[in-house]
């Protein structure tokens, strides 16, 4: 996801998000550890991307109760 794409999204719908790509990430480890896994780049870009998630979130949040 791009940080545009992520900056239209709620911070619920955010959170949710990064549930789902730390699944998916959890997975791809268990996978990799069994072999299973043939592109291994998806570990570098599922970490990268839960960190977008993280600052937009926290950018997020500090700035609603400034506006408030």
């Amino acid at each position: 996801m791009t940080p545009k794409e992520i900056r239209e999204l709620s911070a619920v719908e955010i959170a949710t998000k990064i549930r789902e790509t730390r699944e998916s990430l959890l997975q791809t480890r268990i996978r990799k550890m069994t072999g299973q896994v043939e592109k291994t780049h998806e570990l570098r870009t599922q970490r990268k991307d839960i960190a977008r998630l993280e600052t937009i979130l926290r950018q997020k949040n500090k700035a609603a109760p400034a506006a408030a």
